[in-house]
């Protein structure tokens, strides 16, 4: 048996843990397919995969990955698009500001550890309310990305703690795995995204259904010490 360790910060991935950006994410990449005469692709086939960003997108609605001939300047336009309406439609989840207060409520911090690229993170944390922030760590911050622990390990020496008083929620496989590398605690998001492989297979230390469910682990933790995983 494992022991999750008391907290002093709580990270989280963005988009599909806290804020709710689908919406647009998915107009981005479909205004890519009217410029071409291309009827849009469904919202239901887009939204699972809108943790993966461009990649997710261009792969969901064009049938192309990352080395394929023509990617390179769908991802490109597919940016364009996304930076001038990046903040139409996207919100956060329900419960997340109540999450949020809670946590700094507790004494801890928070912050955001997304593989959002720099130019839309820091633009768009003020647009939806999460410009209170202790750090912002993008997906080009580091050399590498999640699923590697650099952005998060980044992000607990930003903060002054190590890496086993920072807990890292997400909703995407990558999430945990990189939680799991930069030696954190991990918590799987279900009210999110999630992608074609059920959280429960991800090997988080906790599953969590709501924001609300997260804040009272949280809360329990610091009441209680340590708690078994």
């Amino acid at each position: 048996m494992s022991f999750i360790t008391v907290p002093r910060a709580i990270l989280f991935d963005l988009d599909g843990t806290l804020a709710d950006t689908a919406p647009d994410l998915a107009a981005a990449v479909n205004l890519l397919r009217t410029e071409r005469g291309l009827e849009p692709t469904p919202y239901e086939i887009l939204r699972p995969t809108a943790s993966a960003g461009a990649r997710g997108m261009i792969g969901a609605s064009f049938g192309l990955a990352p080395h394929d001939e023509g990617y390179e300047a769908l991802r490109q336009g597919f940016f364009d698009n996304y930076g001038a309406a990046m903040s139409v439609h996207s919100s956060l989840f329900d419960g997340v500001p109540e999450l949020l207060d809670g946590i700094v409520a507790a004494g801890l911090v928070w912050g955001v550890v997304t593989n959002k690229p720099a130019r839309f993170t820091d633009p768009l944390l003020p647009l939806i309310g999460l410009d209170k922030t202790a750090c912002a760590i993008s997906g080009d911050t580091t050399p590498h990305p999640k699923p590697h622990a650099a952005p998060l390990l980044e992000a607990a020496k930003r903060l002054g703690l190590a890496p086993e008083q920072c807990w890292y929620a997400g909703d995407d496989l990558r999430d945990i795995q990189a939680g799991k590398a930069a030696g954190m605690p991990t918590i799987a998001c279900q009210w999110g995204y999630c992608g074609a492989i059920e959280p429960a297979a991800w090997g988080a230390d906790y599953l969590m259904a709501t924001p609300r469910d997260l804040l009272e682990l949280i809360r329990t933790t610091l009441e209680g010490g340590a708690l078994a995983a």
